[in-house]
């Protein structure tokens, strides 16, 4: 459980059926709860995947059905949960973790990922108790992307190399291959790049004025 001093980031990814954000339907969410240093708040058991059960006939785009076939089948199921549970199992856990909902929205767990933007925006639609248990601010990793690839530093850092994920996150259960296109991994990767930019981005930094 908590012990860190600061607020609890909630690591948060999500799959989706289509780019249009307002046609968008989930069909796989992840969630990992950390603090500020990116250290577990529980144990590896509490982190929170899950498919998405999709209404009947609802479409996928191409892309998803020819990259993730597994997951579109996962989510046609019918013993895959509709987004009404997925939101109560993702509240209940933050709650688990991060004890009862503050008062004070400024003292709620930050929402964090790479362009969190878009899963905010699914998260609005489709999950309203998961969102209500969130601080107002996000934590971004593609902020600290677009800066790093803007000062010419150094390469991309690269989801795609089991290698490198290890490396900054050390001590998880890193999959053995890339798992293009699954939260949960990607929430790993999104953990691991903002270690990469606290240690080559972030520390000893000039400012400029």
């Amino acid at each position: 459980m908590k012990t860190a001093q600061g607020p609890s980031l909630v690591w948060f990814d999500t799959e989706y059926t289509s780019l249009d954000l307002n046609e968008a339907r989930l069909v796989q969410v992840a969630m990992v709860i950390t603090d500020m240093q990116g250290r577990r708040l529980a144990a590896p058991d509490t982190d929170f995947v899950a498919a998405v059960r999709l209404p009947e006939g609802c479409p996928v785009s191409d892309f998803l059905a020819r990259e993730c076939p597994a997951l579109v089948l996962q989510s046609r199921a019918d013993t895959a949960p509709d987004v009404a549970a997925v939101d109560a199992a993702l509240a209940d856990r933050i709650d688990a973790v991060c004890g009862p909902v503050a008062a004070k929205i400024g003292e709620r767990p930050i929402l964090a990922g790479n362009s969190i933007h878009a899963d905010w925006w699914l998260a609005h639609r489709f999950l309203p108790r998961f969102l209500s248990r969130l601080h107002y601010r996000q934590l971004d990793v593609s902020s600290l992307k677009l800066l790093w690839l803007a000062s010419g530093a150094g390469p991309e850092f690269d989801k795609g190399s089991v290698a490198q994920i290890r490396d900054y996150l050390p001590g998880w259960n890193v999959p053995a291959q890339p798992q293009r296109h699954d939260a949960l991994y990607d929430v790993m990767c999104s953990l691991a790049e903002l270690n990469f930019y606290r240690k080559h981005l972030l520390r000893g930094q000039a400012v400029p004025l």
